[in-house]
């Protein structure tokens, strides 16, 4: 598989991603505050099984340029038309994990036409309270950051990373991930401020694409998996065992097992 590393001119600047050049196109889009390289572990395994696998940057994550304003995960969703257009891509499938499935959603409400099916890997159907407090924790302690001279702000945000993990995550990992966090073009806490300001619940009920519910039984949010089922109980569903918000590292072939059935059954049915 040869891999080709590109940008395209989007709205905010240059949009930075990762193809894997053929097959039923794609996009995936990353949890916050993280990278296209969310997926590292599954790009060769779904080109193996027939698809077109293209990680983006979201704007002012990995190495894709930021906007000069507080975004919304409306404005990140609209990278996609113009990387669409860049890739000579006329529709593809839209996967996103957590935030990165907020702008899934997105995309497929704002470019309808071009999108096949969506999947939702921790759909965010977040009540308004806990958006809210949610909103409180961005502000303290992602927007408040402040490195400090002898280096401890990196040991806090591997020990806090670490919480979030489950014993199949492997640290050499979890210091990527961090990496990841601040080694981005733009503020880090943009993610999780447009993450929290948006109403997942809201959106979910008008989407309109064939879209699947993945989660795992170990996902922080797994909860709000549920809840995504019994508001949309049209929507096809695959939960995989255990794991934790980095099911893609820790349990890449059977998260590839659930994304590439979805993708093959409903791409057979269109042609």
């Amino acid at each position: 598989m040869t891999t080709h590393r590109g940008y395209a001119e989007g709205p905010y600047g240059q949009i930075h991603y990762r193809d894997t050049g053929e097959g039923v196109a794609l996009l995936l889009f990353h949890q916050s505050p993280m990278s296209h390289r969310q997926y590292d572990s599954v790009y060769d395994l779904l080109h193996d099984r027939g698809i077109r696998a293209i990680g983006v940057d979201t704007p002012g994550f990995g190495m894709s340029d930021p906007p000069d304003f507080v975004p919304t995960i409306q404005d990140y969703a609209r990278i996609a038309p113009a990387l669409l257009d860049h890739l000579g891509i006329e529709r593809a499938f839209a996967l996103g994990h957590h935030t990165g499935a907020q702008v899934a959603t997105e995309v497929a409400a704002l470019v309808p036409d071009r999108i096949m099916g969506l999947i939702l890997n921790g759909p965010t159907p977040f009540s308004d309270d806990a958006r809210a407090t949610s909103l409180k924790h961005v502000e303290i302690n992602e927007k408040g950051f402040k490195a400090q001279p002898d280096g401890m702000h990196l040991a806090k945000a591997f020990k806090s990373r670490m919480t979030f993990a489950n014993k199949d995550t492997k640290w050499p990992l979890t210091t990527r991930y961090i990496a990841e966090q601040f080694g981005g073009l733009g503020p880090f806490w943009y993610g999780h401020h447009a993450a929290f300001v948006y109403d997942h619940a809201a959106s979910i009920k008008t989407i309109s694409h064939p879209t699947l519910i993945l989660t795992n039984t170990g996902d922080q949010i797994y909860d709000l998996a549920q809840e995504t089922r019994e508001m949309r109980p049209d929507f096809a569903y695959a939960e995989i065992e255990g794991g934790g918000i980095d099911i893609v590292d820790e349990k890449p072939d059977e998260w590839v097992e659930a994304v590439t059935a979805f993708i093959g059954e409903l791409y057979a049915t269109a042609e």
